[in-house]
């Protein structure tokens, strides 16, 4: 096949788009002239009666076998008296009947139909066809006018269609295929039948046409397309043609064609389209279709002016599918950002993995039970029996933070140490979980950076349109998302930006989005909240979310009890920051009595009295309830756990707010403390147990506490830069009875030395060291 040659009047000479380029839909007349005549050219569309393309019905039909200078005086003679009822099919190649006798025997075959006339004559039958085929003649008769318009304005269709499918799929020279597209695209635009077929049979011919064809140049490429044009103002291209498409944005981005034909007809799928699921193709090609505006040397600022022109001018969009549509071609595309990083991960963390932290599978390690060491049954207490027993049935590993413990809700409140009861914690608290693991590594390919840039910043411009907001907020709510961007730091960090303007609207239907779908399930509100996976500022996010979510119906109890159950460490850290809406929360909770455990209470109480505002709204809280003051007068809590993420200032803020006298179990694990606390820490004198883990607490503070707290029971060092020489200084602690040294820089010799100076020891950690 020859395409050689080119076109001269179809738009051959397609300069490169400029920046300053508007689209389409703003250009002027003259602006829009650019492409030449060929690409502006619409058909005449016919007046007058509209008709349903016809695919079958009944008539009556008669067939005259004569040579054709005897037609006029058959017709004109009274011989014409047998006419037979048949229901007749205009299939894709020919006209055939449901019962093939008598007249209709044999089907007739649009190619061997050299005319097709209306007929008439005095003293006959009316509304009449003439299908003139060699050596004879079949006549039609309808029962009305308007049915024998129809079948006419059919047959003809069927048959134009026919010769132009045989045509263009033998093409020979690029002339005569664009000469046939455009008049096959002029008969589609003016024919009087009004059916989808007549629009999508040439873009399918076509589509066809190029699939077939792949040598094509990028100019013929353009020439085709500014030959479908008027076509596809109105229509949208079927799936061939859309790969077609999507082919020509890829190598071509920055072509007038992209502006000039694609604008019209990406308008149009967005604003008529109803399911993307059925036309994935056309969601494709809208994805491509604003990644060549993004190539543009104005880049982001096309698609701004591309999704303005969505919008409209109006506060009030008028078009309710353009949002829907929008929002999913930027899920599909930001899960293609990803999808090859998923489809190579056979062990995928779960989304809970991904919110604790989580190893990639190569650098996951074995699961293995914690090492038990029995130096003198006569020593182990009925409460390490309980605790042992307890070991026994769950498995602890290496990449899982909460474990099978997690199923049982009372273990996994001591983990939170959010809620509890008042029963003594078992020993074995502190060393029931994993160590941590390195947060997920993701890193993109620099096309797929590209395609996350622009798309995420799509969904941000579509949160700052108000009557958008509401849509867009219960769009997201379930969190679309694939896991794996959620634990990518520049997605999450670049979507803050739609989170924010969700958290700021007053309205209650988008900032009630914040929150799960349903229980158990996590939100936006978990996600960027202090400690989860999207969290980079330290909770101002999340303040701004609690402040808006109190301010509307959720100040009531069950919000309350969801905070305390959820989100009380956090809440808790940022009232020690000074925090005025946190410090309002605790109060509320005291106030509510939504706490029952008294540690916990007494926590609060601590945390509220480390600020000034705080001291002042507990002190109006006092004056309300006293009983509140004589539960802080009874001694300060036997239990506390730093919220994570607190550093020294924090614990050292919280510990001389109150009488911490009775502490005897303190949770430091997953805080930035550092050795510098330990001069906080000495002055526990009651402390029992110690949770360290995941800290920077070094070999300093260590020695600093083997002097001071010598009644220390249990001590968690999992994932801490402690060496031998620090924990060498342990033997002086001599009722140390659990001892986690997990991932840590422990020796062979330190470890046997410790086990030699440390009787009671019965439980002992020491994978993933040296000594394992």
């Amino acid at each position: 096949m020859d395409f050689s040659s080119s076109c001269g009047g179809g738009g051959s000479d397609h300069r490169q788009i400029e920046e300053s380029k508007p689209l389409l839909g703003e250009m002027s007349a003259t602006e829009g002239n650019k492409m030449g005549a060929a690409l502006c050219r619409r058909g005449v569309h016919c007046s007058g009666m509209r008709y349903k393309l016809l695919q079958e019905g009944d008539i009556q039909v008669c067939v005259i076998r004569h040579p054709r200078t005897f037609l006029s005086k058959i017709l004109t003679s009274k011989f014409l008296r047998r006419w037979e009822p048949h229901h007749l099919t205009l299939a894709d190649n020919s006209l055939t009947s449901a019962t093939p006798t008598g007249y209709m025997e044999n089907s007739i075959s649009y190619s061997s139909i050299e005319d097709v006339q209306l007929l008439s004559w005095e003293n006959a039958p009316k509304y009449c066809l003439q299908l003139t085929i060699p050596g004879g003649t079949v006549l039609l008769q309808a029962a009305n006018s308007y049915l024998r318009d129809q079948w006419f304005h059919s047959l003809q269709w069927k048959k134009k269609i026919y010769k132009y499918k045989k045509v263009l799929s033998n093409p020979s020279r690029l002339e005569v295929v664009l000469k046939e597209i455009r008049t096959l695209v002029d008969m589609a635009l003016t024919s009087p039948l009004q059916d989808e077929s007549i629009h999508q049979a040439p873009l399918e011919i076509v589509s066809k046409l190029l699939s077939e064809n792949n040598n094509l140049t990028t100019q013929e490429h353009e020439n085709i397309i500014v030959a479908l044009a008027p076509l596809l103002e109105n229509n949208h291209p079927p799936p061939d043609l859309c790969e077609f498409f999507c082919k020509h944005c890829r190598e071509r981005p920055r072509s007038m064609v992209v502006i000039e034909v694609f604008t019209p007809v990406v308008q149009r799928i967005l604003k008529h389209n109803m399911d993307f699921g059925k036309c994935p193709r056309l969601r494709l090609f809208t994805q491509e279709y604003i990644l060549a505006l993004n190539e543009l040397n104005a880049g982001m600022e096309v698609v701004k002016k591309f999704i303005h022109s969505m919008h409209g001018p109006t506060g009030q969009c008028p078009h309710p599918r353009v949002l829907p549509n929008l929002v999913a071609v930027c899920l599909a595309a930001i899960y293609s950002c990803y999808e090859e990083f998923i489809n190579s991960r056979d062990n995928s963390p779960s989304l809970k993995e991904i919110r604790n932290g989580c190893q990639q599978p190569c650098d996951r390690k074995p699961n293995l039970p914690l090492r038990l060491l029995h130096t003198s049954p006569d020593l182990v207490s009925q409460e390490a029996t309980l605790t042992e027993s307890r070991l026994k049935s769950v498995i602890v590993t290496s990449n899982e933070i909460h474990v099978e413990v997690e199923r049982n809700n009372t273990a996994n409140q001591k983990m939170t140490a959010n809620v509890g009861n008042d029963s003594e914690p078992n020993l074995i608290d502190c060393l029931m979980v994993s160590p941590t693991c390195s947060t997920m590594s993701i890193e993109l390919s620099a096309q797929a950076d590209r395609i996350l840039g622009c798309y995420v910043e799509i969904l941000k411009m579509l949160s700052d349109y108000d009557d958008w907001r509401p849509a867009l907020a219960s769009l997201l709510q379930p969190i679309p998302f694939p896991k794996e961007a959620l634990a990518h730091e520049k997605f999450t960090k670049e979507l803050k930006y739609v989170i924010q303007r969700f958290a700021e609207d007053p309205r209650q239907e988008v900032h009630s989005c914040l929150l799960s779908v349903r229980a158990g399930k996590d939100g936006w509100f978990q996600l960027y909240s202090p400690g989860g996976v999207a969290c980079d500022d330290d909770g101002e996010l999340f303040a701004s979310m609690v402040h808006i979510l109190m301010g509307s119906c959720y100040k009531t109890k069950k919000f309350l009890l969801s905070l305390a159950e959820n989100k009380l460490g956090p809440c808790m850290l940022l009232a020690l920051r000074g925090n005025q809406t946190m410090v309002e929360i605790l109060c509320l909770m005291l106030e509510y009595n939504i706490i029952d455990n008294k540690d916990t209470q007494l926590q609060i109480i601590s945390t509220l009295e480390s600020t000034d505002v705080g001291k002042k709204m507990y002190e109006q809280l006092c004056d309300r309830q006293r009983e509140l003051k004589e539960l802080q007068r009874k001694g300060g809590p036997t239990r506390l756990t730093l919220p994570s993420k607190s550093t020294d200032a924090d614990l050292a803020r919280l510990l001389s707010s109150g009488s911490f006298g009775n502490l005897e179990n303190l949770s430091l694990a997953f805080t930035n403390v550092t050795s510098a606390c330990a001069e906080h820490l000495i002055k526990l004198p009651s402390l029992k147990q110690l949770n360290l883990w995941s800290t920077q607490f070094g070999d300093a503070g260590l020695r600093l506490l083997s002097e001071h707290l010598t009644m220390l029971q249990v001590l968690n060092l999992c994932e801490t830069p402690v060496t031998d020489s620090g924990l060498l200084a342990l033997s002086s602690m001599k009722s140390l009875c659990s001892l986690n040294m997990n991932s840590t820089k422990l020796t062979a010799d330190t470890y046997e030395d410790l086990k030699a100076k440390l009787p009671n020891l019965k439980e002992v950690d020491v994978r993933y060291t040296e000594a394992w």
